[in-house]
């Protein structure tokens, strides 16, 4: 029965070793993301080493579980209590940082666009701090975050490529940094010339400060504007969300593998000790008997 209870744990930290590999695989898939599209590197490392940590844990209880080692069976559970509670405290940090904040639905646009004042909170400021927000700008500038804009179609006379028409480019779904990065505000009243380049038009808003900022250099285009701070956290929020929904699923997982080992570690140690499983330790001194 005891090698029976070390087989389950065994097993038990086989199956903690491959969940790790999916919460493993969704940092990996941040960090590339913050290195070429959200451009925000901090958030990815916490996720990242919670997944090594899971890993190690799993290798410890492994070998635990193979050698019959309880102190190293009595660790591996009390590490990976931490390592659980860890998850779902970052789970919670991660689904309130990017609680707030959506784009706006503009008429005669299937794009939406976005303002920084519908975001708060301390993902905001941490975006909006200037001497942060040079590093994320020169990342998107350096990941050419705009060069995906530009769309050409055959003019049907001369058959010659040229820009795509405004109702055209009106019609295209923008990633928020494109929406928010790439091109001025609807709202200022910029005429279309192609996707990155746009004059001022006669009807121009000089409320909105991003007006203003918004320049034809390729180098620059929008990249100072509030609503690339704007587009940038809604990017983030759009990739940890679908993280979060990976992560979730593995925190119910390890929770249930957690209390599954628990109860196997019990049990073996219950065998150890010479207490039979599953007989009651008080016993009736005459028990009763029916007769019929």
């Amino acid at each position: 029965m005891m090698r029976g209870s070390n087989t389950v744990i065994g097993a038990v930290n086989f199956v903690t070793f491959l969940i790790s590999i999916p919460i493993l695989a969704g940092g990996i898939w941040l960090s590339a993301r913050a290195n070429s599209t959200d451009c925000l590197r901090f958030l990815q490392w916490p996720l990242i080493i919670i997944a090594v940590s899971i890993m190690v844990i799993s290798l410890m209880g492994f070998a635990g579980a193979c050698y019959r080692l309880a102190w190293l069976l009595q660790l591996y559970l009390f590490a990976m209590f931490f390592v659980v509670a860890a998850l779902l405290g970052f789970i919670i940090f991660a689904f309130a940082v990017t609680d707030r904040g959506q784009g706006q639905v503009v008429m005669n646009r299937a794009f939406l666009e976005y303002q920084l004042s519908d975001y708060s909170g301390w993902l905001k400021d941490r975006v909006s701090d200037p001497g942060y927000w040079a590093k994320i700008s020169s990342c998107l500038r350096d990941g050419h975050a705009c060069s995906k804009m530009p769309r050409y179609t055959r003019d049907p006379i001369t058959g010659v490529l040229v820009p795509e028409s405004p109702d055209m480019f009106y019609r295209r779904n923008l990633s928020p940094i494109e929406s928010g990065c790439c091109k001025p505000p609807t709202s200022c009243g910029y005429t279309y010339v192609n996707e990155t380049f746009w004059i001022a038009g006669a009807g121009m808003t000089v409320n909105d400060m991003d007006c203003t900022r918004w320049s034809n250099d390729q180098q620059s285009l929008c990249l100072q504007c509030d609503s690339c701070k704007a587009g940038v956290l809604a990017g983030i929020k759009h990739s940890w969300r679908k993280v979060s929904v990976i992560n979730i699923v593995m925190l119910i997982l390890l929770v249930i593998i957690y209390v599954v080992g628990c109860a196997a570690f019990r049990n073996a140690k219950r065998m150890h000790n010479g207490e039979p499983f599953g007989e009651n330790r008080m016993t009736k001194s005459r028990p009763s008997r029916m007769h019929f």
